[in-house]
């Protein structure tokens, strides 16, 4: 009798389960027929919230529902991320994943999520570069002088980012390491924030993704002393990279793109990477992307795949490296 108990018991819970799976196979069928959410972990006027608006605009008209963007602002996007991690795996929320949350991944000692096991990518979206920033009355002219004045006079002299372990503070932190100073880091919430401090003289150098700074490094409101990556930026050609400055093996590429929660219906996932490859094939999307910075990408949802466990695997070899005291 109890041997026929269990029995049962499992053929039960072989159909809940087959009856979950039904429903979400299901309601891929009629995906989309109400309003989805992209949740990010940064504030407004950053890139990540650029780029968001660009491609949730593009994706709402082609698909027919709104997609609204909900700025969810934390150290290391936890909370943006968490809040997806534990969504239904429906299609209805989704995550402006970025190579912040790979760092996080390897700066925090613990997180409520793994980003490799708890989302499905669906596509890269862009890439772009970090840049080293100071106010146009600044009285540092390159990246050699400013490492000279902080080492001369470290309690004068400091660094600024957003967002305690975003990629943005990692990329700080890394040329603090890798130029031997001692200055302290000052992390702002928002990208407005930080401008605004490095405008007051509150900090020496911001460490900021170039989207966001575009306008005013056209306009000389500031000025860019490197670029993180390998190559010089086209759209600021004499402006030198971290390594040509002196910062031998610094090379720090930024990007962002999508994901959802693990176990989301792959027909879901591949309607989503439809829609964000053709958003970005758009020419004014294009032409948007690469006025603030950005490289448009896309690709498939393994592509993305390869490129988190790439950046993952690079940034937590980097903390072991550097010695670097985990968050």
């Amino acid at each position: 009798m109890q041997l026929l108990n269990v029995k049962l018991f499992k053929v039960l819970l072989s159909l809940l389960c087959l009856t979950g799976i039904n429903a979400l196979v299901h309601a891929a069928d009629g995906y989309p027929n109400k309003p989805i959410r992209l949740i990010l972990g940064y504030g407004p006027g950053g890139v990540a919230d650029i780029t968001a608006r660009m491609i949730a605009q593009k994706m709402s008209d082609s698909m027919g529902q709104q997609i609204v963007v909900d700025n969810r602002p934390s150290a290391g996007g936890i909370v943006a991320a968490q809040a997806v991690a534990s969504a239904d795996p429906d299609g209805y929320t989704i995550l402006h994943l970025n190579y912040g949350n790979a760092v996080s991944e390897a700066i925090f000692k613990k997180l409520p999520y793994d980003i490799q096991k708890d989302f499905e990518p669906v596509s890269l979206m862009g890439s772009f570069d970090v840049v080293m920033l100071v106010d146009k009355n600044s009285d540092i002219q390159s990246v050699a002088d400013f490492i000279a004045k902080a080492k001369a006079n470290p309690e004068k002299y400091n660094l600024g980012s957003v967002s305690i372990g975003s990629g943005q503070h990692m990329a700080a932190s890394l040329f603090k390491n890798l130029a031997g100073l001692q200055v302290e880091i000052i992390p702002y919430k928002a990208t407005s924030n930080l401008f605004m401090s490095l405008k007051s003289k509150d900090i020496s150098v911001a460490f900021e993704v170039i989207s966001p700074a575009m306008q005013s490094l056209k306009n000389g409101d500031m000025r860019a002393l490197a670029v993180s990556s390998a190559k010089r930026y086209e759209g600021f050609p004499q402006v030198p990279t971290m390594s040509e400055s002196g910062i031998k093996g610094y090379d720090v590429v930024a990007w962002n793109g999508m994901a959802l929660p693990a176990k989301t219906p792959r027909a879901i996932v591949d309607r989503l990477n439809k829609e964000v490859n053709l958003a970005l094939k758009d020419p004014e999307v294009r032409a948007k992307f690469q006025s603030v910075g950005i490289d448009p990408k896309g690709g498939t949802p393994e592509d993305f795949k390869s490129i988190i466990a790439n950046e993952v695997a690079k940034w937590k070899k980097l903390v072991v490296q550097l010695n670097m005291e985990k968050l």
